[in-house]
């Protein structure tokens, strides 16, 4: 992972093998952001997904093989328990032009993603809702 700091944005770039989750943790560790917006492109070639079942409460999660381009990667930075959270979805398409997507859980690089983190000053909390299950923004 490589990454850079240019006025209130980060920009990192993934090498095969590694980790989006993982990775941009240890980014978001490293320029101690507490509030932001991600987004990105590249390419994955193993990934699980999560689809949310509000009335289970619970995610639906696969994971998928293969070549994979990431034709778009969004989500935010904020904090939950003091902590920073990585909020994280992503669509992806595959040979066949097929598009997948949902809550990622987790990407394995396979070329490159190029990825930006828009950062804010201050900080939005997260916490658990009953109701819904979901960690949500407490604003």
């Amino acid at each position: 992972m490589k990454s850079k700091r240019i006025d209130g944005a980060v920009f990192v770039r993934l090498e095969p093998g590694e980790d989006i989750i993982e990775q941009l943790r240890e980014v978001i560790s490293i320029y101690e952001i507490r509030l932001g917006k991600v987004s990105g492109i590249g390419a994955c070639d193993q990934v699980t997904i999560g689809n949310f079942d509000v009335k289970a409460q619970d995610y639906h999660k696969e994971t998928l093989q293969g070549s994979f381009e990431i034709t778009g990667l969004t989500g935010n930075v904020s904090v939950m328990n003091g902590e920073p959270y990585l909020h994280l979805h992503i669509t992806l398409g595959d040979g066949e032009l097929r598009v997948f997507g949902g809550h990622l859980n987790y990407g394995r690089i396979s070329a490159t993603a190029e990825i930006v983190i828009d950062v804010y000053d201050g900080e939005i909390d997260r916490y658990k809702d009953e109701q819904s299950g979901l960690n949500l923004w407490s604003i």
